[in-house]
């Protein structure tokens, strides 16, 4: 079986991910943020070892913080299954874990705000026979669901701060401008869903010569998939009969997060208003945006370290927590990860000699307006 796609000119779509020059590149990136953020910066600023508390977690929690973190893989393949992996393509529950893990592993290894993942499950998507539109557009609806309710906790989470509600720092910096900004965001998210399917022919209708009507088509393509992935996404947040399962995946997948970070200061004994952790976790989590750390490692670090310190969280305590927290949810599925991409290779394999996509339930493009 032969996908045709753009990506290069023999008709396949390769995935670009592991090669060994990359990933000793990445490796050796990540290695020196993290030394510079553990054990140089601690010293520069005059905590001495940020390292040296670490025999002081309690291993219970250190438990708890992984119950979470496969709590949070499993809420993920639940949302991706449930998205993406069902109806037209019938992925099975360990086809969706493998694309899922070794997306997660890509994720975290190749570039910045989940660019590797991304090219990773779009490749693996192809290969079982999805066509390149149904594969955009629900790609698109995954992440809208995932990271629909970063903002919304942003939101809910700065003006309970703001306004005494809960407790913690209620400064505007902490609170209402990341309040504000995240409600910028979901306001153009909102916009977007206005965005007709039909716009490459109604900018067509405007350009003159054939050159103008084949660029306005093909710049239409790209906006119009993603006002249908919203939408898409936002149906299946407004009909929970529907949808029950992928935003019950989208919001267990966030709080199994936090609840990694809350478990890791709990290692340490030390007390953070729920309201903190969730606003400390997504303003850290920015950092991820970064495009010259890999999945944001050395920014996402940065970023959370800078805003539990700015919350008023002891520095002593706040380094060693965010480290467990990140090698508990960032390397920890990093092997698992790896060892599903070599599976789904086979994987990919076994579906060619299948024959796909006819033998999957894949369906052609002209037939796909039929289950949208």
């Amino acid at each position: 079986m032969s996908h045709e796609d753009p990506a290069n000119g023999n008709g396949t779509f390769e995935v670009p991910l592991l090669t060994p020059r990359r990933a000793i590149e990445t490796t050796v990136a990540v290695f020196a943020l993290l030394i510079a953020i553990y054990f140089l910066f601690p010293k520069l600023v005059g905590l001495g070892d940020s390292l040296s508390r670490m025999g002081e977690a309690d291993a219970l929690w250190i438990v708890v913080a992984i119950a979470f973190e496969l709590a949070a893989v499993g809420t993920y393949i639940a949302l991706f299954k449930a998205v993406v992996g069902g109806h037209v393509l019938r992925l099975t529950w360990r086809e969706t874990y493998d694309i899922n893990l070794a997306g997660l592993a890509a994720t975290r290894l190749f570039s910045a705000a989940g660019a590797g993942g991304i090219a990773l499950t779009y490749w693996a998507l192809r290969r079982a026979g999805m066509v390149r539109h149904e594969v955009a557009r629900r790609m698109v609806a995954f992440l809208t669901l995932q990271y629909f309710f970063y903002p919304l906790a942003i939101i809910v989470c700065g003006v309970l701060l703001r306004t005494g509600v809960v407790p913690g720092k209620d400064s505007v910096e902490l609170t209402i401008v990341p309040a504000a900004i995240a409600g910028t965001v979901m306001l153009v998210g909102l916009l977007a869903t206005l965005i007709p399917p039909d716009l490459g022919p109604r900018l067509v209708a405007y350009a003159r010569g054939p050159r103008s009507r084949a660029f306005a088509e093909k710049a239409a393509k790209a906006p119009a998939t993603v006002g249908e992935g919203l939408r898409f996404g936002l149906g299946l947040f407004l009909r929970p009969s529907r949808g029950g399962l992928a935003v019950l995946g989208a919001v267990g997948y966030w709080a199994a997060n936090i609840g990694i970070l809350w478990a890791s200061f709990k290692a340490f004994g030390v007390h953070v208003p729920l309201a903190v952790v969730v606003q400390g976790f997504f303003l850290g989590m920015v950092g991820n945006l970064v495009p010259l750390a890999p999945a944001g490692v050395g920014a996402v670090d940065a970023g959370m370290i800078g805003a539990f310190v700015l919350f008023g969280i002891p520095e002593e305590t706040v380094f060693p927590a965010v480290l467990i927290y990140r090698l508990v949810a960032f390397w920890l599925p990093i092997p698992p990860g790896v060892v599903a991409f070599f599976s789904l290779r086979s994987q990919v394999a076994r579906w060619e000699m299948e024959g796909l996509p006819v033998d999957r339930g894949a369906l052609p493009e002209p037939l796909l307006s039929k289950v949208k």
